[in-house]
């Protein structure tokens, strides 16, 4: 049975397309409403930091390493670039896909300028690729960073970009993060519930955080998941963790009201037959609701798993 109920179709969806919406979210999600997001922007966000370098599989360095990956293994939609997409989804078809409109590189660092991250092309440019190869893209995706002087130029490209998905039946995922010289802790409960409330406001159906660090209690994280509403809160999967751990906490998160996980790094940059079976962990955990025993079986392709 679908998980997609009447309450989770935005009324800016028209009419003629709250079908087609249904079946793009409920193909995200499983029939679950909770998405994992299998996310594949870093290549401009930190250039070739997290694709190159110790601990880091040689396979990772060839961007079809992700599209490998998206495509063997269970994943609620791959995010990233429109480039990387009309290069490669022509052997990858059966991935579903969400556009990164907006990307910016780490050079910049806040002292020098605060973080602006313009809209690269529009959502209709992103539909007539879908129409015109029959590709699977469900979603578009767009970074908003609060707290950036630049923050209304964000804001507005976000509102604008989650219209015009919805009134083409698409879903929009907003990455939403506190960050700029007038955020001294990007990772703060309270602030990081700010962003959820923020992301809701802009009427995304998914928003992206950056949630609370090591030191904040997890049951903190419901202050989070009570501000984003009917949006649902993915976490970030963040920086290398071990993989028993990782389970661990998002299996805490989802319990605290979380919605789903987006996860790069901590998936690609494994070797590729050992990243599929992470991302079948992940989805198991997220979509499936498996127990972190369960998940790490699949991580492990124990026999029976």
């Amino acid at each position: 049975m679908s998980g997609v109920t009447r309450s989770m179709v935005p009324l800016d969806v028209p009419l003629d397309k709250r079908e087609t919406f249904r079946e793009h979210l409920d193909k995200m999600t499983g029939g679950s409403g909770r998405l994992m997001l299998f996310a594949g922007d870093q290549k401009v966000e930190h250039l070739n930091d997290d694709f190159h370098g110790e601990g880091i599989s040689p396979d990772d360095g060839d961007p079809e390493h992700l599209f490998q990956i998206a495509s063997r293994a269970r994943i609620g939609a791959f995010a990233t670039q429109f480039g990387l997409i009309a290069r490669y989804a022509d052997e990858y078809r059966n991935v579903p896909y969400v556009v990164k409109l907006n990307s910016k590189t780490n050079l910049v660092k806040t002292i020098q300028s605060e973080p602006l991250s313009r809209q690269w092309l529009a959502v209709d440019e992103v539909a007539n690729l879908r129409d015109e190869n029959d590709l699977n893209i469900l979603g578009v995706g767009y970074t908003v960073y609060l707290g950036s002087e630049h923050e209304a130029v964000m804001l507005t490209e976000a509102a604008q970009i989650v219209h015009r998905a919805h009134r083409l039946g698409m879903c929009a995922i907003l990455w939403v993060y506190p960050r700029g010289r007038a955020v001294t802790n990007e990772k703060n409960t309270h602030l990081v519930a700010g962003a959820a409330g923020v992301g809701a406001c802009l009427g995304a159906d998914f928003i992206k955080l950056n949630c609370p660090g090591e030191s904040e209690a997890i049951e903190n994280f419901r202050e989070v998941a009570r501000a984003a509403g009917k949006a649902g809160t993915l976490c970030s999967g963040g920086s290398h963790k071990d993989e028993k751990k990782f389970l661990e906490r998002l299996h805490q998160q989802l319990a605290a009201g979380a919605r789903g996980s987006a996860t790069g790094r901590n998936i690609h940059q494994k070797p590729l037959e050992q990243a599929i079976r992470f991302c079948d962990a992940i989805y198991a955990v997220t979509v499936d609701g498996a127990s972190v025993s369960r998940a790490m079986e699949l991580f492990r392709g124990d026999p029976g798993a």
